[in-house]
């Protein structure tokens, strides 16, 4: 009899245990806001963490409209990563509506931001009040305007990814958030953080050597909007691009104009795509100049696993190449 009831006290203590071992078991819920970062923190978390991503493959988080679903996921999170910058004009409404109490981490928090010139400052904000202007002549609710006046980046960048030297400062950033957030995983996200920042940092050093073989002079792109600064500025390279920081903007007449007298007067024979944007304008542009598109760019996400940019690094080796083999056959 006694060792019946000592086998059933076992056997209870057992099942209430059982839920809080369980709890304690469960990962943390990771939520990131585009598919760039949701990559970083995959290849820091790996399996230790539920990872969400809002905006997904080939998504664009200039005009991402956010879901119920996107708020529930935030609501029950227990660690959020952003871009910062400005890029994500979304998120700080959608992070009140969605009652998040975790760890935010900004994943450009030490980054020196590009600034815009004074030109291109003006010419921003010029297209973004075409674009206010344009959307205020459709029947958008009150939800739906605000939100949009939230895509204005100020007078910074927030592309600052294109740059590997700054997705090192990401990702030590992504690691000081989950090992603070999850300490008991904290010496498995620093091995797999310090085996991606070794990848980056060897790979910029190989770009470096390979843009800087080109003549500065043909150094010269066109892209379709002007998400490639960093890159630019890391790897001394001109982008040119018709429409300004966000794909919410419209290109003016005047603008497209001017880039093709640049494309003729320069002999500029680099023009590409982007995966976020509609191709049409630069297919205006390649029709009014007789070139041809070099192919497609991966600016602002990656592309689905089964693409060319499904990780973050894989997004630089395929930019790269394509970028250096338009570049190496230009005149």
């Amino acid at each position: 009899m006694l060792k019946t009831a000592f086998r059933r006290s076992l056997l209870a203590a057992a099942l209430v245990l059982t839920p809080l071992a369980a709890q304690a078991a469960e990962k943390p819920k990771v939520v990131a806001s585009f598919s760039i970062l949701g990559d970083l923190v995959h290849q820091i978390a790996g399996d230790d963490v539920d990872l969400t991503v809002l905006v997904g493959p080939d998504g664009d988080a200039h005009t991402y409209e956010p879901t119920p679903a996107d708020a529930k996921a935030l609501g029950a999170a227990d660690v959020v990563v952003v871009n910062g910058l400005g890029l994500e004009g979304f998120m700080p409404r959608l992070l009140s509506a969605s009652g998040f109490k975790g760890r935010e981490i900004v994943a450009s928090e030490g980054v020196t931001p590009r600034l815009f010139t004074p030109e291109e400052a003006a010419h921003e904000e010029a297209e973004e009040a075409e674009a206010g202007h344009d959307h205020a002549d459709h029947d958008h609710d009150h939800d739906h305007d605000a939100a949009h006046a939230g895509h204005d980046h100020g007078p910074q960048d927030p592309h600052a990814w294109q740059s590997l030297s700054n997705g090192v400062i990401y990702a030590r950033n992504i690691l000081a958030g989950l090992s603070a957030a999850d300490p008991d995983h904290a010496a498995e996200y620093k091995t797999r953080a310090d085996a991606l920042i070794a990848t980056m940092e060897t790979l910029d050093k190989t770009l470096k050597a390979e843009f800087a073989a080109i003549p500065e002079e043909r150094r010269r792109i066109v892209t379709s909007h002007d998400a490639f600064g960093y890159f630019g500025q890391a790897y001394g390279i001109e982008f040119i691009a018709p429409q300004g920081m966000s794909t919410e903007s419209e290109a003016s007449a005047a603008d497209v104009a001017a880039i093709v007298r640049q494309i003729r007067d320069e002999h500029i024979s680099a023009l590409f795509v982007e995966n976020i944007t509609d191709p049409r304008l630069i297919e205006q542009i390649a029709r009014e100049t007789g070139l041809k598109a070099g192919g497609e760019l991966f600016s602002d996400a990656l592309s689905p696993p089964s693409g060319p940019a499904a990780t973050y690094i894989a997004m630089f080796e395929n930019n790269s190449k394509k970028l250096l083999a338009a570049l190496a056959a230009t005149n």
